[in-house]
């Protein structure tokens, strides 16, 4: 269920989403409002739930992981068995960034991130040998042409 947030809440989430590690004076000065009700408002956000965590944002190509693949699953296999397994298989690779569920003809989608698509081989080999896949379809990502953490508020 969506927490109730005003305009300030807002805008502070604005500030937190643009630059976590701003300082609670430079967040309050943006927002038209003092440090102590910043904090407060905060403090609030994350007990609520709608801050569930601060982190850096790394950058994959900095750090010689240059390939994005999008994976396009499709199973036969629908039992709570194989989803435990498939799901305990996805949450132990790093290289997954993303695991989505899909409504339609393609049952998963896997944002994988890797160095080079020998590193894909290795990834797609070690998951079909953990759990049965019908079928896998990789996609390569040749441009990434827009990515952001920055939800629309």
């Amino acid at each position: 269920m969506a927490v109730r947030l005003d305009d300030m809440d807002r805008k502070i989430l604005a500030e937190l989403q643009a630059d976590a590690e701003q300082s609670l004076d430079e967040i309050a000065r943006k927002v038209g409002s003092s440090k102590t009700p910043v904090w407060n408002r905060i403090r609030r956000m994350k007990e609520a739930g709608v801050i569930t965590r601060q982190t850096a944002i790394l950058d994959p190509e900095a750090l010689g992981l240059e390939a994005c693949f999008f994976v396009l699953i499709r199973t036969s296999e629908h039992e709570a068995e194989w989803q435990r397994k498939f799901l305990k298989a996805l949450r132990e690779r790093p290289e997954v960034l993303e695991a989505h569920r899909l409504a339609g003809d393609i049952d998963y989608i896997l944002k994988v991130r890797v160095k080079n698509a020998r590193a894909y081989d290795t990834f797609y080999q070690a998951l079909i040998s953990e759990v049965r896949i019908y079928n896998v379809t990789a996609l390569l990502s040749m441009e990434e042409i827009k990515a952001t953490t920055m939800l629309p508020l």
